[in-house]
């Protein structure tokens, strides 16, 4: 299970946050507790975080209530996005129009001069295999992290090519997605979920 981080007040000024440490608000320390209740129910196995705050923050309120031990990992940071960090959507289509409409097209673009996307799924993907590795068969394992570096996790994991990685729609603070293995690879079970996954009843159960 990938769980974004709660809201911050970058998300709500629609700032570039990347690897810069902004914390939660408020709200968003009250969306991570509100998840944190119904993610415990699952009784899960263990929890990785990203540690930058607002990530770190939300893991902890699991934490809590499940009596784990968080493992903070800086491979589950958001991309860093050099000279985009720190400015609002509309800044960067104004000062970086052509860059910024190169990734939107799916193109391969060092954001500000950041990582590529793939960059980043290389150094996720290991922390979440090596944590999957650790655990007993059907164990459960949470991981908070980022918007961003979730979408290309879950990419990358599905064997999705690269172009296509923005068909996976981003997730709502606190929201998660669930990959479950099968016999050809990971599934994608649950996208940008907010409430309890429902058991798969049908032919393609």
């Amino acid at each position: 299970m990938l769980w974004r981080h709660g809201q911050t007040t970058w998300n709500l000024e629609r700032r570039f946050q990347g690897t810069t440490d902004i914390p939660l608000t408020e709200t968003g320390v009250l969306q991570a507790r509100r998840a944190a209740r119904l993610l415990a129910s699952l009784d899960p196995d263990a929890i990785i975080a990203s540690d930058l705050s607002r990530a770190a923050a939300t893991a902890a309120e699991l934490a809590v209530l499940t009596g784990l031990e968080v493992t903070h990992d800086p491979g589950l940071r958001e991309t860093y996005a050099g000279v985009w960090q720190g400015l609002t959507d509309a800044e960067i289509q104004e000062r970086h129009a052509e860059q910024y409409a190169a990734w939107r097209r799916g193109e391969p673009v060092r954001r500000g001069g950041g990582e590529l996307e793939t960059e980043v799924a290389e150094r996720t993907v290991p922390v979440v295999e090596q944590a999957v590795e650790k655990l007993e068969e059907g164990g459960l394992l949470v991981v908070a992290s980022h918007g961003g570096a979730i979408r290309v996790t879950l990419g990358a994991m599905l064997g999705l090519d690269p172009q296509v990685w923005g068909a996976l729609g981003g997730l709502a603070n606190c929201n998660w997605s669930i990959l479950g293995e099968s016999r050809r690879g990971w599934r994608l079970l649950e996208h940008n979920a907010g409430s309890l996954p429902e058991p798969v009843l049908g032919d393609d159960s």
